[in-house]
């Protein structure tokens, strides 16, 4: 059963409670895989598609084919619910799109800022037990509005070798073509050296496993490719009141308890009453989940209900654990709102639960986890660009700042620097 604590003003320490993914040595496991498919390219990545995923496709790339496939076979209501979803999800990230710009300070000086997509992109679709065509769409469609002209998505194939006709009708809506049977650190991999089979690309996002998170952290720290984030797990905080319906706050609560037994979800309410009707709705619904083998240890290890003396002190509560989700379940939601500054992604009032932003609201479900929403933001276009600048003076401009870029480079010792501004000058 979830814990009840009365908060006194200690720090955030004290409770909070998130789990810590169980620690394995995996990082030389994942740097073999690395080396291997480094060097023998599509022989390495089938050899490990048999051993990890029980397959061995005779071609890792989907067909058009397939796709075409793939979009006939699954339920015509579901395709038009992800069409809708793409619709509001490519609305929202539209307004994220920024174009550089041109700034003349003074004559004969122009500076400026270039904004220019990635040239490639490989986005991590995770199996295991579950499959998320909503992740397709978050990921793929801010890719396309960047401006990205080549995504690869990877995914791991069933036992069959095949990939769930969800996923590829995802990606189909999302405009994805590269489509590669392939999951696990080996699909990483693919993507950050290529092989004879999957392209080469710029930067890799999507969550996974610990080794796919691992394989993401050591090919970014090689430098050679560009990675989003490293996905902790699921996590989400109500603020609450007296005005919250407890049914409702215990199903937002499990909605993501069930993604993992390490997920955490926290209550923080002013309300004694509703944190007791809570912790007995918890019991109830638990009982009626299908995920209630993964959702129970998640809410009995790692939920919390914190009980505070007002909202002002739950946004100081909320700030301080920096959740990836957070739900304020309260009459005036906009009037807490400028107190909550670290989050990754936030629903307002009594109608706005966590599931409709995963699916369909349109702000993207790729979220900062594990208390880095204090310094990190959701995916978005910026993820998918890249910025350059450009300074352009005349000779009589030049002449005007020589004195200064001479005398703060010779201050920091660096003679060459004062000469390549000189040389241009001395008559």
């Amino acid at each position: 059963m979830i814990q009840i604590i009365e908060y006194n003003g200690e720090p955030a320490e004290v409770f909070l409670n998130r789990a810590e993914e169980v620690k394995q040595d995996v990082s030389l496991v994942v740097s073999d895989i690395l080396t291997e498919v480094k060097s023998r390219g599509d022989e390495a990545v089938l050899d490990y598609c048999q051993k990890f995923d029980g397959s061995r496709p005779e071609s890792l790339l989907v067909t058009s084919d397939e796709i075409d496939a793939a979009v006939a076979a699954i339920d015509p209501e579901l395709y038009e619910t992800m069409q809708l979803a793409a619709k509001n999800i490519e609305r929202f990230h539209m307004q994220q799109k920024r174009s550089g710009f041109v700034d003349t300070p003074s004559d004969g000086v122009v500076v400026g800022q270039r904004v220019l997509p990635l040239e490639s992109v490989g986005l991590y679709v995770p199996g295991g037990t579950a499959r998320y065509p909503s992740s397709v769409l978050m990921d793929a469609i801010p890719a396309k509005i960047a401006g990205v002209q080549n995504i690869v998505m990877t995914t791991p194939p069933d036992k069959n070798g095949n990939v769930p006709a969800v996923i590829l009708a995802a990606a189909k809506i999302a405009g994805v073509q590269t489509i590669v049977k392939l999951g696990g650190a080996q699909a990483i991999a693919a993507l950050a050296y290529g092989t004879q089979s999957v392209p080469k690309v710029d930067k890799i996002v999507g969550p996974g496993n610990i080794f796919v998170a691992t394989a993401k952290q050591l090919c970014f720290a090689q430098g050679i490719v560009d990675i989003d984030m490293i996905a902790g797990p699921s996590e989400i905080l109500v603020i609450a009141d007296d005005s919250s319906n407890p049914v409702h706050v215990a199903a937002d609560l499990l909605s993501q308890a069930e993604h993992d037994k390490l997920a955490a979800a926290w209550l923080v309410t002013t309300s004694r009453a509703l944190a007791l009707k809570v912790q007995q709705e918890l019991e109830r619904q638990l009982s009626l989940l299908t995920r209630e083998e993964i959702a129970r240890p998640s809410i009995d290890n790692n939920g919390r209900i914190i009980i505070v003396s007002d909202l002002k002190t739950a946004a100081k509560v909320a700030n301080e654990i920096a959740p990836e989700h957070l739900e304020v379940s309260i009459e005036e939601p906009f009037g807490l709102l400028p107190l909550l500054i670290n989050a990754g992604s936030i629903f307002l009032g009594h109608n706005c639960p966590e599931s409709l932003g995963d699916y369909f609201a349109g702000p993207n479900h790729t979220l900062p986890t594990s208390g880095t929403a204090r310094y990190s933001s959701p995916l978005s276009v910026d993820d998918f660009v890249r910025k350059s600048s450009y300074i352009y003076y005349t000779r009589e401009a030049l002449q005007g700042a020589a004195e200064h870029v001479i005398r703060f480079a010779e201050h920091e010792g660096l003679q060459a620097h004062a000469n390549a501004v000189r040389v241009r000058v001395d008559k």
